[in-house]
């Protein structure tokens, strides 16, 4: 699997099946596996994993969605996750930002198209992002992904421990989670913070 690369301000790019992450504050930049590239914040990436979704308009029932959002069940558990690591540092949880995830999984799809992380950030009004792209399997975005973002943790250094510190921060108080399945099947994820 490719590695997670993150950045702030503007993301880098990472490999399929690696994680990415940005955030807004001091920019870094670097390719797959290291930091990627921002106007403000770098993160570095460690393992990535895989995961999959649905296209933004359409899912079924199978994937843990409903005609209405497709992806619902998956929003629940991106969050659910996120939550149960801040619990873990005795951290409040983030509040579901429900009203730019159709925007947040327009990114991933264009994030998908230009294959490049971050690419399309930060179109929603996000602060930060943390992102898994072209992953095999919306339970691994949810899963795998999120675990091995929280594992670049603990740290300050946002070249290295960037996607943990998006996770854990108290300046953000909300996320938002997106999903896009390209055509062949692969799957990109985002997490927008504010």
């Amino acid at each position: 699997m490719g590695g997670a690369s993150g950045t702030s301000g503007k993301g880098g790019a990472s490999g399929a099946g690696g994680s990415a992450g940005t955030n807004g504050a001091s920019g870094m930049s670097g390719a797959s596996g290291n930091a990627g590239s921002g106007a403000s914040g770098g993160a570095a990436g460690q393992a990535g994993s895989s995961g999959a979704a649905g296209n933004a308009g359409s899912g079924t029932a199978g994937s843990g969605g409903s005609a209405a959002d497709p992806f619902a069940q998956a929003r629940e558990l991106c969050l659910k996750r996120i939550n149960e690591f801040r619990a873990t540092e005795g951290k409040p949880p983030y509040q579901r930002w429900s009203a730019i995830e159709a925007c947040t999984d327009g990114e991933a799809r264009k994030d998908s198209v230009s294959g490049k992380a971050h690419d399309s950030f930060p179109e929603c009004g996000e602060s930060a992002q943390n992102e898994c792209p072209g992953y095999k399997s919306l339970a691994d975005t949810t899963g795998r992904c999120l675990d091995q973002m929280w594992a670049e943790g603990p740290g300050a250094d946002f070249q290295t421990h960037g996607h943990y510190l998006n996770m854990s921060s108290t300046r953000y108080k909300r996320v938002a989670c997106g999903f896009y399945q390209t055509p062949s099947g692969s799957v990109w994820a985002i997490q927008n913070f504010q």
